[in-house]
Order: C-alpha cells, then structure tokens, then sequence
C-alpha cells in the first residue's frame, strides 16, 4: 500500500499522480497540437459505460503495447469517517487485499464460523475494556476468548493470495491508496487478463472476506506509531491539520487517531463499506490495449453482479470562516521545522487555476520565488517548498508552505523571508514570463499524464470522483491560459492574510537529561 499516513506528503489525487508518472514508463501515440492538446481526438479514443447498478467504467483504447492498467476510484477518504471511527477508511483499504469466499482460504464454510466467533468474543472483551470502571479480574479472561478464536480463525487463511494471482497473472504495480478525500486501487496485468481482471476486481468489492482483521489492525497502529508518533515532523502535521479545521472532518489523521484504531471491529468495517462501497460511488478507468465492444459485455457480466444501493449522504460540514491566526508550537529535540498554512477553497472553485498559478510561481522547483529566496540567496534554507492542497482537495483546504532551517537560523527567520515572498504576490504583479512558464509547464504535465497508462487512468478516475467528468483535465488549460497577473493579485490578497493563517513550527529544545539511576539502599 501507498504509505498513506506519511505527513510531509501530500496524499491525495496530485501526489499520487506523481508517483504514477514517476514510476511507469511513457508510451507513444498521444495526439499532440500547437496548442498542447487535441480533446477531440482524445476522445474518440474513450468510451464511458455506466452499468444499471451505477458503476461508471471509463476505457481508453491504445493499442501500443500488448498491457492495460486500472484504477478504481472510490469516493469515500478519511473526511467521510464519524467520530470514534477516524482511520477506518484507510484500514479498508487493507482489507481489500485479504480475499473473497473463493479466494484466500482453505475451507470458507468451517472459516466463515471461526470469524464469526471471532467477532462475538472480540465485541464482548471490546464492551468490557471501554466501560467506566473496568474490571481487569473480568476484562482479561474476554481477551484471552478472543485470542483463542483469532487463532482459530487463522488456521484457514491462505495468506497474500489475490496478489499471488495477480503476480502470477503477470501483474504488476498492485497498490492502493486512501486519501482525504478517495480511496484508489491501481495494477496492471497483460491484455490477455482482461477477463481476469474483471473477476478478481469485481469479486473483491462484491464478497470482501474481512479475515485478519485484526491482526492487520495492530499492522496498522505499528505504521501509525513510525509514521508519526516516532516523527517529529509526523507529529507536527498532524497537530497543525487538528489547529486547521475546527468543524470539518479534514482535521482527522488519515491513518486514524490511536485509541480509534485500538478500538474500531470488524462490525464497523463491514458497515463501512455497505455505506460507502456501492457502485454508485465508483469509477473503474481502464486504459491500454483493450476493446470496448468485447469488454463491455465482461463488464456487464462481472460487474453488474454487484447491487446498486443508495448514494451516500453528502457531508454536511462546512468548515467555518477562519478569523485568528493559529500558531502551534512543537519543542522537541530534533531540527526545526517551519510550516505556514492559508485557508483556501475547493478545487471546484473558479479561482483553482488561479492557485496552481500561485504554486506553480511560488514553489514549482528550484527556479521557484520560495526556493530562489530562502534556499539559494539568503542561504536560510536547506529545503523550502509549498503544498497547493491539504490534506485534500475535495472541500476547503490548506495551502501550505514549509521549510527546513539552515544550521543557526531560526524558525522566525525563515518565517520573516517566506511571508516577504508571500506579500510581494498581494503588491507586484507576477511578470509575463512567470505566466507563460507556468502555463508551458500545466501543457507538460498533462501530456506527460497522459503518455502512460496507469498515470492516465489515475487522472480520469479521480477526475470524474471529484468533478464528475473526466474532461474537467483538459478544460482545466483553458482556464489556465485565462489567468492574469491582476487575478494573482486578487487572490493573494483574501488568501495571504494573518486570520487565515495557521502556523506550525519545531522548536528545537535539548533532550531531557538523563535520570540518575536509582541505587538499591543497603
């Protein structure tokens, strides 16, 4: 799995594409113009299919390579999670790997009873443990029930089967990922699977067995306590997206708070995903050499098994107007660190363009305004850089900018440099080449998007999870080449302001002194 809890990366729909891009190899025969792309021709190429149960299914034809790669997109992430619940989105994920009743066990009848023993004697040791005044003379017999049916349990497992087959199929990439705001599901297997494909996919989101549950659980909370609680700068994040949003969901970890993952059940997960594991709420893309006309009917077949059911609600929460600057204060041992967040809209809003503009100028590589100030000329950075959506980018959300210290340079510092850079946007206009780089580099990414299959997928699931049509991708450059240096200005002035501000730093202190041992008396 993508390592979802990691605090300093962005977990959502851009990070993720990156990492596709970065990591598959790019294939010929994309239709390129003057103007950077052709949508016409593109989309002669792709066929939207919506099955009766709700599942759209979005195929790209490209006969390059005898391959194909998936991802389903799933919209549920962790701002979907209820109170007591926060990381369960994420521990589904996990859960999709373990198999169905046909896949992954060695007698699921004799199986399918040990789980369900499983789980009664795992709720009445839960019901014990959480009461007020619990009775350790009562809780610790419940628990030793509980381990004993684990075991039980576990004799049946036939342990990393569905990736087994995959893996023997040819497949590779198999990875998934939980954001925010989506849940993904991506491999790759040769064009002659394509039925097998649609069997194990289908079957894993119509009988997901949820076996070692909780064995994965501990796996889990073992990731949570390396990824943040052993990390200065994991605790850091998390603390700051907690200060950031006061009502909306966003301000749940995505791995899941400790005592939630210690405590969520089996129950919880399978009523997770009746809720928010319908068809309705997901998006296959499937991209290669395939053809629609035979895979259609595959996909009816596999697929419209799987029964409709009602849309989830919409979240109702909004995150209320920002009106003081928040400042959270980590001491800790470990170097400093420095991040400066601003309040900012969903992507759907019309002033998106203009804020990939702003990170594009600001922090897009080493010729960046933020890199060039802090890093190359005042020397007062090691590293410095912005994140232009978090922890998502669904609902309002942060834009962020961070840097590391250089050795003696204070936090203030750092601070007093970057917020210079981030007045100038509200008082200067941005130059014309500054436009135009960016807009050069928004072509490029697109069309390196698009050269590969899986990063291509990635792109049209999420697009259509999050703005409900897949060409929301190259509509997105017409509005980019609409963007002006007043629009820049606009906007960093009712962004960049001091009560929309949340700042989160490391302060660098010495390690508590070592305690004196204690030598027995004579």
């Amino acid at each position: 799995m993508f390592p979802s809890c990691l605090p300093h990366r962005l977990w959502q729909l851009r990070t993720v594409l990156l990492c596709a891009l970065l990591s598959v190899a790019t294939l010929p025969g994309i239709p390129t113009h003057a103007n950077g792309m052709d949508l016409d021709s593109f989309e002669s190429r792709v066929t939207e299919h919506t099955l009766a149960n709700g599942w759209t299914f979005i195929l790209v034809k490209r006969p390059v390579a005898p391959v194909f790669a998936f991802m389903t997109a799933v919209n549920v992430g962790s701002a979907q999670e209820g109170a007591g619940m926060t990381g369960l989105a994420h521990m589904f994920e996990h859960m999709a790997f373990k198999g169905t009743p046909h896949l992954g066990t060695t007698d699921y009848e004799a199986e399918q009873q040990a789980l369900e023993d499983m789980e009664q004697a795992y709720l009445a040791y839960q019901d014990a443990r959480l009461r007020v005044r619990a009775d350790e003379q009562h809780v610790k017999p419940l628990h030793e029930a509980f381990r004993r049916a684990q075991q039980t349990a576990a004799t049946f497992v036939e342990s990393n089967a569905f990736a087994n087959i995959v893996e023997r199929a040819g497949g590779v990439s198999l990875n998934a990922f939980t954001s925010a705001d989506m849940t993904g599901y991506v491999y790759a297997l040769p064009a002659n699977k394509i039925e097998l494909f649609c069997y194990l996919e289908s079957e894993r989101f119509l009988h997901p067995v949820f076996r070692e549950f909780y064995e994965e659980r501990d796996v889990v909370m073992e990731e949570r306590r390396m990824r943040t609680e052993s990390n200065p700068i994991g605790r850091l994040f998390e603390r700051f997206v907690a200060a950031s949003f006061t009502a909306h969901p966003y301000h749940h970890p995505v791995i899941g708070h400790a005592s939630d993952i210690q405590s969520y059940t089996m129950t919880d997960a399978r009523q997770f995903f009746e809720t928010w594991y319908v068809p309705s709420n997901m998006a296959t893309a499937i991209v290669g050499d395939i053809h629609p006309e035979t895979l259609v009917p595959l996909l009816e077949k596999y697929f419209g098994r799987i029964p409709g059911g009602p849309a989830p609600p919409p979240l109702r929460t909004v995150e209320p107007p920002s009106i003081a600057e928040t400042v959270v204060t980590l001491r800790d041992p470990s170097q400093p660190y420095y991040l400066e967040g601003y309040h900012k809209p969903a992507v759907t809003h019309r002033d998106q363009a203009v804020f990939d503009a702003i990170d594009d100028i600001l922090a897009h590589g080493r010729t960046s305004r933020i890199y060039r100030a802090l890093v190359r000329d005042q020397q007062l950075a090691v590293s410095a850089g912005a994140y232009g959506s978090y922890p998502g980018d669904k609902y309002p959300h942060l834009w962020v900018a961070y840097a590391v210290p250089a050795r003696g340079v204070s936090n203030q510092e750092v601070r007093d440099a970057l917020r210079q850079e981030l007045h100038r946007l509200t008082t200067e206009d941005v130059t014309e080449e500054e436009l135009a780089k960016f807009r050069r580099r928004a072509r490029t990414s697109l069309l390196y998007s698009l050269k590969n299959n899986m990063g291509l997928a990635m792109h049209l699931s999420s697009s259509h999870i999050l703005f409900g049509d897949w060409r929301e991708m190259f509509e997105a450059l017409e509005r980019f080449d609409q963007v002006t240096a007043a629009d820049i200005r606009r906007v960093a002035g009712y962004t960049f302001t001091e009560a929309n501000r949340v700042v989160a730093q490391i302060e660098t202190v010495p390690p508590p002194a070592a305690r004196p041992m204690e030598h027995p008396q004579r």
